[in-house]
């Protein structure tokens, strides 16, 4: 789409990823726990995407669990979590700025008895490694924060909050689906015990993400879905075998050096009057911006007619100002007057 800005939201699948689905979608589409010759095929086409996956984050493969996207990831690493705790509860740390379908685990798990505290933010959007050590109390059995912030593009210090909750023996999770492919992650060196992903971020196939457990064979997680012990017994259902390949191929196409940012973006942005929100850690391709007044929004939806968001698309549907704009102490007014455009991540012809 020739005005479409909305590449933090969803991207198109690169027509590498629809070449690599399409014999597992009409060929060879047997089930993957089939025992003869075309499920031990598929078998081994997911075994292979685990493999490109986990070398992406410096993991094992048995440690990739294929989930149906991000949201799914985070829900299985806070509730799979929280569930093995479910007696004696327990006490969460995340932030005021997640995306919605961690603050709505969370309230999930607040519903039924667990302690959730909320770190604010800064006024850069970043949460502060100091406000995290002061958050953790002796019942801490999780901290979960995102690593790209999904409306600012702020990159949050993950390998400082990881050291912290190493040093005192508690999981860490975080939220890669805006980072993953586009920063560089190293697990170990980052002390993450899980991270989700996500697959229509990258030009993969939407419905397919991962969550990255340590040590998955042996984890204590909680399935949220049983089913005949897919997935190290930690996501049952048939593996969807396509587009855990479109995935992978993803991955593997994804270009390792950075895209230069649209010169047309670069060129207009200028002629308008904006403060660009989310600090000086920020991932090039996602810019908030907060225009000075009304006219200046009009002036800007005139003469830009791109497929933008305010705030973030699961936010795009609602009313309310965006809860991480709020978070950053901006007035209804303010939020009201910013937008997020997210440039591509590379140009799928180009590649």
């Amino acid at each position: 789409m020739k005005n479409y800005y909305d590449y933090a939201a969803s991207t198109p699948v690169s027509q590498h990823v629809l070449d690599a689905m399409k014999p597992w979608e009409t060929e060879n589409f047997s089930n993957a726990s089939s025992a003869h010759q075309a499920g031990r095929a598929s078998s081994q086409a997911i075994q292979r995407a685990r493999e490109l996956i986990a070398d992406k984050i410096g993991a094992l493969p048995s440690e990739i669990i294929f989930t149906s996207g991000a949201s799914e990831a985070n829900n299985l690493a806070l509730k799979g979590i929280a569930f093995k705790h479910l007696d004696g509860k327990g006490h969460i740390i995340t932030s005021k700025i997640e995306h919605k379908c961690i603050l709505n685990t969370c309230a999930f798990l607040e519903s039924i008895g667990f302690d959730i505290t909320y770190l604010s933010p800064e006024q850069d959007g970043q949460i502060s490694p100091s406000s995290l050590e002061a958050a953790i109390r002796n019942n801490t059995i999780l901290i979960s924060i995102h690593h790209v912030n999904n409306e600012l593009g702020t990159i949050q210090p993950i390998q400082e909050f990881g050291a912290i909750a190493f040093e005192h023996n508690i999981l860490f999770h975080t939220d890669a689906a805006q980072s993953f492919c586009k920063c560089d992650i190293d697990v170990d060196d980052m002390d993450i015990d899980m991270l989700s992903l996500s697959g229509h971020k990258i030009y993969g196939p939407k419905g397919i993400g991962a969550l990255y457990v340590r040590d998955a064979r042996d984890s204590e997680l909680v399935p949220l879905i049983h089913g005949g012990g897919q997935e190290a017994g930690l996501r049952g259902g048939t593996s969807p075998t396509s587009l855990i390949v479109g995935l992978a191929a993803a991955v593997e196409f994804y270009p390792t050096q950075a895209y230069p940012i649209e010169k047309q973006f670069l060129e207009v942005m200028p002629q308008f009057n904006f403060t660009r929100n989310g600090g000086n850690a920020v991932v090039p391709t996602t810019w908030s911006v907060t225009f000075h007044n009304d006219e200046e929004v009009k002036r800007f939806t005139s003469d830009c007619p791109w497929l933008i968001s305010q705030g973030s698309a699961c936010n795009a549907l609602s009313n309310v100002a965006s809860h991480v704009l709020l978070a950053l102490g901006m007035t209804e007014e303010e939020a009201r007057r910013t937008y997020r455009i997210s440039l591509p991540p590379y140009r799928i012809n180009e590649s």
